[in-house]
């Protein structure tokens, strides 16, 4: 018996990857985080399979299930969104599995940052513009940040920040992000991505505040701040084509 972590992606049920499907497809008990993932995506799941929507559940409640399918012989899909390694609350789960003797595998999938991305139609990464991605969430009501990792130090690196769980701090994100970035950086805040409703906001760290107000946005939404997402036309091309830059599944250099 294995209890199998899958990634749903942000919403979009075509997101899934075809392991996560298949897999989905083969257990005869089915967990999925209902708040976050569409019912859609789990209608994959067998004929008679027990699925269950966790969002009211404890972790004890939904450990209990895993343990009863244990007993049973039977397979667990466990399904998250986006990816099961960020924000998947899926360590305190495997915890239990191990002291409990139960095997688990993880099935990843498209994290919400670059269903975003691909929603706006960019690359994230764009030479001498930026190169770095900080996914990283706020201290709020839930648990607390490591004491190193604050906004104050991610925002001194000028990467690309991709907040998680943060939009009801939208104000203090502003606060504290405006003297590095400086009140004209581009901000992006992507309200539930994937989903019928998905929503983009764009505006700057002097400006997004009232916007996201104004849409009455309190959750399920990623903020997204860097120069990166402006409309970045004048930068250098990329080495890995250029012509004059042999690599080793292109060792000659063009002549010219």
């Amino acid at each position: 018996m294995t209890v199998y972590f899958i990634g749903a992606g942000p919403g979009d049920p075509e997101l899934l990857t075809k392991k996560a499907e298949r897999v989905i497809g083969e257990c005869p008990v089915c967990l999925y985080a209902g708040s976050l993932v569409p019912a859609e995506v789990v209608a994959c799941a067998p004929q008679g399979a027990r699925v269950m929507d966790t969002a009211a559940m404890t972790l004890d409640d939904t450990h209990a299930e895993i343990v009863a399918a244990h007993a049973r012989g039977e397979d667990v899909a466990r399904v998250h969104s986006g990816d099961p390694s960020l924000y998947g609350a899926i360590a305190e789960q495997i915890r239990r599995l191990r002291v409990d003797g139960i095997g688990y595998e993880i099935i990843p999938g498209v994290p919400a940052y670059a269903a975003a991305a691909a929603a706006l139609g960019q690359e994230l990464t764009v030479p001498e513009v930026a190169q770095s991605i900080i996914l990283t969430r706020v201290s709020m009501k839930s648990t607390s940040m490591p004491e190193h990792e604050t906004l104050e130090n991610f925002a001194r690196t000028g990467a690309t920040l991709a907040i998680h769980l943060g939009v009801r701090n939208l104000r203090e994100i502003v606060r504290v992000l405006s003297p590095h970035y400086g009140a004209a950086c581009p901000v992006v805040v992507a309200y539930r991505v994937g989903w019928p409703d998905q929503m983009f906001i764009r505006g700057t760290l002097a400006d997004i505040h009232g916007k996201v107000r104004d849409e009455k946005i309190t959750r399920t939404a990623l903020i997204m701040v860097g120069p990166v997402l402006g409309e970045v036309r004048d930068f250098k091309d990329s080495a890995l084509y250029d012509p004059k830059m042999p690599h080793v599944l292109r060792p000659k250099v063009a002549k010219g």
